[in-house]
């Protein structure tokens, strides 16, 4: 039977340096959310859409289930905690940034496929000489209790999982023969950064 898979976008940044609600911002008639998570609907069954505590989106698909952080302001780790509790029902999720507007489905089925490939608890893409934490594959369970473990001992920082897991890291000859101009990797932090961010590989 194959692994059930779940797709996480983290979607409770600040939006400090946007100035305004940039996963809201439209770009080609589409805010930069929706087209993370659609990126993610094309290679899972299922979506969640981690906001703030308190945030309603009124620009996603009504098949999407949105978390709830907790406490606002804990970090993308803590994020990613809540968006893995509620994948528990699902073996693998791929995690992504909601302000990642060009995600490939290719690179994200491969991150996916490298978890049972190469048996790993994690998988990330090599940028220059070190893996982006963003986006990345993770077991649902065993992600679930690292991430716990690294909270409580008092880290914030996404690429803590990578470093606690048993990770592959697929080389950028591998998954740049797919998406050769390393669109998946873009991100949007401000306002200029959406000329040209929607471009699309095919």
């Amino acid at each position: 039977m194959p692994p059930l898979r779940s797709g996480i976008v983290l979607a409770g940044g600040r939006s400090t340096r946007f100035g305004s609600d940039k996963l809201g911002a439209s770009l080609d008639g589409i805010p930069l959310v929706r087209r993370a998570v659609d990126a993610l609907a094309a290679v899972t069954t299922s979506v969640i859409v981690v906001v703030p505590p308190g945030v309603e989106r009124d620009d996603l698909p009504g098949d999407v289930t949105v978390a709830h952080d907790l406490q606002e302001g804990e970090g993308p780790l803590a994020g990613l905690h809540t968006g893995l509790l509620a994948a528990v029902r699902t073996d693998q999720v791929v995690v992504a940034g909601g302000d990642m507007p060009a995600l490939q489905p290719s690179v994200l089925r491969l991150l996916l496929d490298t978890l049972d490939e190469a048996s790993v608890d994690a998988s990330a893409l090599a940028d220059g000489d070190r893996p982006r934490p963003l986006p990345m594959a993770l077991r649902t369970w065993p992600a679930a209790d690292a991430v716990h473990t690294l909270l409580h001992a008092g880290r914030r920082r996404l690429r803590d999982v990578l470093d606690a897991s048993r990770t592959a890291v697929i080389d950028e000859e591998t998954w740049t023969a797919l998406d050769p101009g390393r669109l998946t990797l873009r991100d949007v932090d401000e306002p200029g950064d959406l000329d040209g961010a929607g471009d699309r590989s095919g």
